[in-house]
């Protein structure tokens, strides 16, 4: 009763999602005006068309980012509690991201509106700005994150004093380990099936940080104690695989720790040689691990939508969005650089 409507618009923007026939004609295009032509027959309609000549990829990207961003607000505007505090939490992700892009930011001495500018809209706070002067982490926290929602997250964090390139790396997990494990436990308090479609999703999300900070943290003066306390206490991996991830000391030994998983297996059989680590270069044999973690995302977030009267499709629909915006960037990159045998390394949802 509360939430139909929005559910009904939620899945009216998901099939407005390119289809496959959409991207094989995206990938036939010789330029980019081409390409802002066939977008035009598609949802995206003429979102690009009072974009000065010539395109760039970037405008493509900012202009499909604020149509993702236009609809969530959309959502969020129309939504009573608690679906407007589960909305709340999809936003958090994208303030971490953005502190941490921030605080990165000033401490290589970037230029700060350019910092700004780059920030992901569904992220911003009205205390953003300030991030740019804080120089320790209790500046960072008491003049600028005490009042957001991100302030229970930084709890452990204020142990680490200085502001530099490990400390931020560890700030950003660890707040994406509270923040992973407090949005589970709110959906656990949502009714079925919810609790089930997002327990799926978070578990997911958690087991593929895990992995990704140990594969990380290899050759880098991140101690195994300091790895450990980064991962999520939730996921398929809790506690077993995270006890051996914690002790791994090379990647054999992190597959051991995903073997009894049959889907993390397939992941580092499909990833090339060389091809791991956080958004790796790919491999001889195939993609990047990071791909095939993109591609099950995509799978797990489709399958959202066969749930009916539940609020996981409101965080899916925002994920699929965010990969269709990665996949036209890319395709526009491969168009623009006229780099052919890779335009069909994207990822469609």
């Amino acid at each position: 009763m509360d939430a139909g409507f929005l559910e009904g618009m939620v899945r009216g923007y998901k099939g407005g999602l390119l289809t496959q026939n959409n991207y094989h004609n995206l990938t036939q295009c010789d330029n980019l005006e081409d390409f802002r032509l066939q977008l035009s027959s598609t949802d995206y309609g003429n979102f690009l068309a009072n974009e000065p000549l010539p395109l760039s990829t970037a405008t493509i990207a900012d202009r499909a980012t604020e149509k993702l961003v236009a609809e969530f607000n959309y959502l969020r505007t129309n939504a009573v509690e608690p679906l407007a505090t589960f909305m709340d939490y999809i936003t958090y992700a994208y303030m971490i991201d953005n502190v941490v892009l921030l605080t990165l930011g000033t401490l290589h001495e970037r230029d700060t509106h350019e910092l700004l500018e780059r920030c992901h809209p569904l992220g911003v706070f009205d205390t953003m700005p300030a991030l740019c002067v804080a120089t320790n982490v209790d500046e960072l926290y008491h003049s600028v994150l005490v009042e957001t929602p991100l302030a229970p997250y930084f709890r452990d964090c204020l142990s680490a004093q200085d502001l530099d390139d490990l400390n931020i790396e560890i700030i950003r997990n660890s707040l994406y380990k509270a923040y992973l494990e407090d949005f589970h436990s709110f959906c656990q308090t949502l009714p079925s099936p919810t609790n089930q479609v997002m327990s799926r999703i978070l578990a997911f999300e958690a087991d593929r940080r895990s992995l990704n900070i140990t594969i990380n943290s290899f050759g880098t003066e991140l101690s195994k104690d300091q790895r450990a306390k980064l991962f999520p206490t939730i996921g398929r991996l809790y506690p077993e695989g995270n006890n051996a991830l914690a002790r791994a000391e090379d990647l054999d030994a992190v597959i051991a720790a995903v073997d009894h998983i049959a889907e993390y297996k397939t992941f580092f059989e499909k990833a090339g040689s060389g091809s791991y680590g956080n958004g790796g270069d790919e491999g001889e044999s195939g993609n990047s691990l990071e791909d095939e973690f993109f591609k099950h995302d995509v799978e797990l977030n489709k399958m959202s939508f066969l749930q009916q009267f539940q609020y996981a499709v409101f965080y899916s629909f925002v994920k699929l969005k965010e990969q269709e915006v990665r996949n036209l960037t890319w395709i526009a990159e491969c168009i623009a650089q006229d780099a052919r045998d890779r335009i069909n390394d994207y990822i469609p949802c």
